[in-house]
């Protein structure tokens, strides 16, 4: 079917980024659709970047997140995309919306009575609204009585927090719920007999 000239391939990856849009393109995906080995997609990848990168009347650039590739928007240019984002219309995440998902970035498979237990409140109104913006999805069901749901993070989650992989969470404290507990329970005690 080829050869193709350089420049040719170069279109022809830019059109293929475009239209994958948010879901990007793994290396495997590009070197099956161009018909090309791993090494030249990657150096295809680095020319479409180096080009759109030395063109500062270009918007756009070439990224890798959570394994693929994909065209996003310049930094420079994140001013503007914030004031399109904050205009009428767009929403951010609530303060539940943000407890639950980062429990379910740290717990999953997870179910939402497990999340209720955590959180002590009812999660159906965030979970809701996270699956509806694609950052959890339902993966899989729990053994026993009624098999709940278990929830999951997206790859929209990895994108929407600049994350390649959910190894690259912050970690957690050390201490446990338990120890916090006995920490309370004690600071309680103690502050009872002082006022005894």
């Amino acid at each position: 079917m080829r050869p193709l000239e350089n420049s040719n391939l170069i279109g022809i990856l830019e059109c293929l980024l475009f239209a994958a849009g948010d879901e990007g393109l793994s290396l495997k995906q590009i070197c099956t659709t161009m018909e090309i080995v791993e090494e030249e997609a990657i150096s295809l990848l680095n020319e479409l970047q180096k080009n759109y990168e030395r063109d500062s009347a270009r918007g756009i650039t070439v990224t890798a997140l959570a394994e693929t590739y994909q065209l996003a928007t310049k930094r420079e240019f994140a001013d503007y995309l914030a004031r399109l984002v904050e205009s009428p219309g767009t929403s951010t995440l609530s303060q539940a919306a943000l407890e639950t998902l980062a429990i379910i970035a740290y717990k999953q498979p997870i179910t939402r009575i497990e999340i209720e237990e955590i959180r002590g409140v009812k999660t159906e109104r965030p979970i809701q609204t996270l699956v509806a913006k694609g950052l959890i999805m339902e993966v899989g069901r729990a053994e026993g009585t009624g098999r709940a749901k278990l929830y999951g993070t997206t790859r929209e989650f990895l994108d929407y927090f600049g994350l390649n992989d959910l190894k690259e969470l912050p970690e957690l404290p050390k201490e446990t719920d338990e120890e916090l507990q006995e920490d309370a329970d004690l600071f309680f005690s103690t502050f009872k007999d002082q006022m005894e």
